[in-house]
């Protein structure tokens, strides 16, 4: 459907309202928004929480939680029309949260690019009665809490930790089976949350109105200070790396970040913005902010107890798949799996890698414009969460430099017709496996950590 048609047929998103109570030992949070007469009713279940931790934090501070993690819902269900303005009556909002609203909104590159939208900064207005809510005072223990995924990177950032012996919890949001069989081989004590997403949405999808790519990774971090505060931890450590900040493509004289949500910049906002309005005294923070991709995946390969059980591939993380009970493993063809494939290859090895994903992607020619794609050699970057053009290249040196006889056709090519591009690519492989980054919030004394396990 056009825009403009869209925008006139719905000129507001409405924030209407929230509730939230304790039941059957469940936190629920219901949402409702509104786009004329469209109705969307999403939600969160926090599994075992009780009484004794609502009244720790007090019921006016999680209701202000609840309504923020409401707010980080709505570009999900806002992009389907893209109304001009977005109405707020669920609860206060003062300049700086409209801003950083509007920001992430306006940082929604990809969706704006693939459906060939200008950049668009949606005006708010607030109209409820409700008055504004301090952020949390309490001082919390120095636990840690990690958000899992399933995939390397916050396995990386659990057992580093853990090497500290830090007191850590972590949390999954929808864990599919192959999420919790993650969870119950790492051995970590887990909170579950369940995120329900109105169906109605899926609906409007069918009938052609806007659908796309919308920020994930911002209701993990209002959803990740609302447990913290809830639960009783000062640290949220996520596990977003160097690599994300990277753009893919520039559209409309701006940069497209498929991972706006996990860029530094992204961190440093929520981090002001979650102090400010959410919880003093919690520190939201990225682990492994200072790594590139190849460099956690390095550090991935010292724990082999993981390899059968880590899930990086997105497919089964789908609604699609949810929906249809499809939990598969690795789908083998996307760009996720081969730069996974690729990155850590040079580090465990052919038969090691050919066992997790079930045969060898190099050998896989239809993988070849996903490899061109990801060598930057050809188009944008893979909208996916994958490493830069750079570091790519070097995992593919390296998988190169340690097969030995006749080569898989993608190293072949590599080898022929874009090795001969990089005559430095050996030196250039070998400063990005020992590169750091200083531009992180790691606490302090966590830092000396990370650096060790880099040049280990």
């Amino acid at each position: 459907m056009e825009l403009e048609l869209l925008q006139e047929k719905y000129p507001k998103f409405i924030y209407e309202s929230y509730n939230w109570e304790i039941g059957g030992g469940d936190l629920t949070a219901n949402f409702s928004f509104t786009m004329g007469n469209i109705k969307f009713n999403p939600g969160i279940i926090i599994r075992k929480v009780n009484l004794a931790q609502i009244e720790k934090i007090g019921k006016s501070e999680i209701s202000n939680l609840i309504f923020n993690i409401g707010l980080a819902e709505i570009p999900s269900y806002w992009k389907a029309a893209c109304p001009p303005k977005i109405v707020v009556k669920a609860g206060y909002m003062d300049k700086g949260q409209i801003k950083f609203w509007q920001d992430l909104i306006f940082n929604m590159g990809q969706f704006f690019y693939e459906n060939e939208l200008p950049f668009l900064k949606p005006e708010f207005e607030v109209v409820a009665q409700k008055q504004k809510i301090a952020p949390i005072q309490k001082r919390f223990s120095g636990r840690y809490l990690v958000p899992m995924g399933g995939g390397k990177d916050s396995l990386v950032t659990l057992e580093l930790l853990r090497a500290k012996n830090k007191e850590i919890e972590t949390f999954t949001l929808n864990a599919n089976a192959a999420l919790k069989k993650v969870i119950a081989v790492s051995g970590a004590k887990n909170i579950f949350v369940e995120r329900r997403i109105d169906p109605k949405l899926v609906e409007l999808n069918g009938q052609g109105y806007l659908n796309g790519h919308t920020p994930f990774s911002s209701i993990l971090a209002a959803l990740g200070v609302g447990l913290a505060a809830l639960y009783g931890y000062k640290y949220v450590a996520i596990s977003q790396e160097r690599s994300s900040s990277e753009g893919n493509v520039e559209y409309l004289g701006r940069e497209v970040n498929h991972q706006y949500s996990k860029s530094f910049a992204f961190e440093n906002k929520f981090r002001a913005y979650s102090k400010k309005y959410l919880a003093k005294n919690i520190e939201y923070f990225s682990f492994l902010r200072p790594l590139y991709e190849i460099q956690i995946s390095k550090i991935f390969s010292r724990y082999p107890e993981y390899r059968q059980s880590f899930l990086s591939c997105n497919k089964p993380f789908t609604i699609s798949a949810r929906e249809n009970g499809q939990d598969f493993g690795w789908c083998g063809r996307c760009s996720k799996c081969l730069s996974i494939f690729a990155m850590l290859y040079p580090f465990i090895g052919k038969f090691a890698a050919e066992k997790i994903f079930g045969k060898n992607l190099f050998e896989d020619s239809e993988l070849l414009p996903v490899m061109l794609q990801l060598c930057g050699q050809s188009g944008c970057k893979p909208f996916e969460c994958v490493g830069t053009a750079n570091e790519t290249l070097a995992a593919f040196y390296l998988s190169l430099s340690n097969t030995e006889g006749a080569k898989p056709c993608l190293l072949a090519y590599f080898e022929k017709n874009i090795l001969p591009k990089y005559p430095r690519l050996e030196s250039q492989s070998k400063k990005i496996i020992s590169s750091w980054n200083g531009s992180h919030n790691i606490p302090e004394s966590l830092v000396p950590a990370v650096e060790r396990a880099v040049l280990e």
